[in-house]
């Protein structure tokens, strides 16, 4: 049995919060190194930890429970997370979202959208919440925090370390693969030839399991990229409890919140603990989605 290092709890400083088990296997496979489990939990922290270290960073890792997802799960996962781990200083929500390509944005399958503050928000915007108007009117209420000032200064260091010295993101997938090999069959990308982003009024035709029998004439006429590298986006992220599945509506909420990514959790973690939201685009939040593409958006996410 591998002999573990153990720290106490004061010793981590970044939580990482995941929604899926495949989220978690993504993050665990970027750990420089696992730790042994905390050894004194808070007896109302029902958290299952993956503990370990990036660097010089130690790191906590805890997923949702299984089938809880959406706002209020995060919620709790991070409040239960402080409870034992009091000497975080800032947290990390990792996973996949929904993206919402544009002019400016040109969003594919496997980018990585990181949460980025704008003019009147912290970088994370619920779009659910807030109060109906008659004649359709929706006026969204309160505010989310931003991310602490060290992770927008890192991410602006990061900016730079990647125009200068080019993605490291496809090195350190190539690292977790040969690591762990039983993940490159699903966890690698999954070919241009099976990203299709379909215009924002043609709608799946729900009898059928794929997009095989989806009208080709329909999809958004897109350059084909040079390689298959994720590009990584800044920008506003929409999050909500809804799961967000149609075309029409993404454009919508595109263009009257700004979004160009939309997910359910991180609205939730935003004023409990100040976290940065990275996520890795497996579908285009429209009608077509499916899980193809959840585990590589997950590894890239989390890389």
């Amino acid at each position: 049995m591998e002999n573990l290092i153990s720290l106490p709890n004061s010793e981590y400083s970044i939580g990482w919060i995941c929604a899926l088990p495949l989220e978690m296997t993504a993050a665990r496979a970027m750990l420089d190194g696992e730790h042994a489990k905390p050894a004194d939990q808070n007896p109302n922290d029902c958290n299952s930890y993956c503990l370990g270290h990036l660097g010089p960073y130690n790191v906590v890792i805890a997923c949702l429970p299984a089938g809880a997802y959406g706002v209020t799960s995060a919620a709790v996962v991070g409040t239960q997370m402080l409870q034992t781990f009091q000497c975080l200083k800032f947290g990390l929500m990792v996973g996949i979202g929904g993206g919402a390509p544009s002019e400016d944005a040109d969003v594919r399958l496997g980018d990585v959208v990181v949460s980025k503050p704008g003019r009147s928000s912290g970088g994370v915007i619920q779009f659910d919440f807030g109060k109906e108007y008659g004649n359709g009117l929706f006026q969204r209420v309160g505010s989310l925090n931003r991310p602490p000032g060290a992770l927008l200064t890192t991410l602006a260091f990061l900016e730079t370390e990647h125009l200068m010295k080019g993605n490291r993101i496809p090195d350190l997938l190539d690292s977790a693969y040969s690591r762990f090999p039983n993940l490159v069959p699903v966890f690698s990308h999954q070919g241009q030839e099976n990203d299709l982003l379909f215009t924002a009024d043609y709608d799946h035709n729900e009898t059928a399991s794929s997009c095989q029998k989806c009208d080709q004439s329909r999809l958004s006429p897109r350059s084909p990229r040079t390689d298959t590298h994720p590009v990584v986006f800044q920008g506003l992220i929409a999050s909500g409890n809804q799961v967000m599945k149609h075309g029409a509506t993404r454009e919508r909420l595109g263009r009257e919140l700004g979004v160009i990514c939309f997910e359910m959790e991180a609205a939730g973690l935003m004023n409990i603990l100040p976290c940065l939201v990275i996520r890795g685009i497996c579908d285009y939040a429209d009608s077509h989605k499916n899980k193809r593409w959840q585990p590589y958006a997950a590894m890239t996410a989390a890389a």
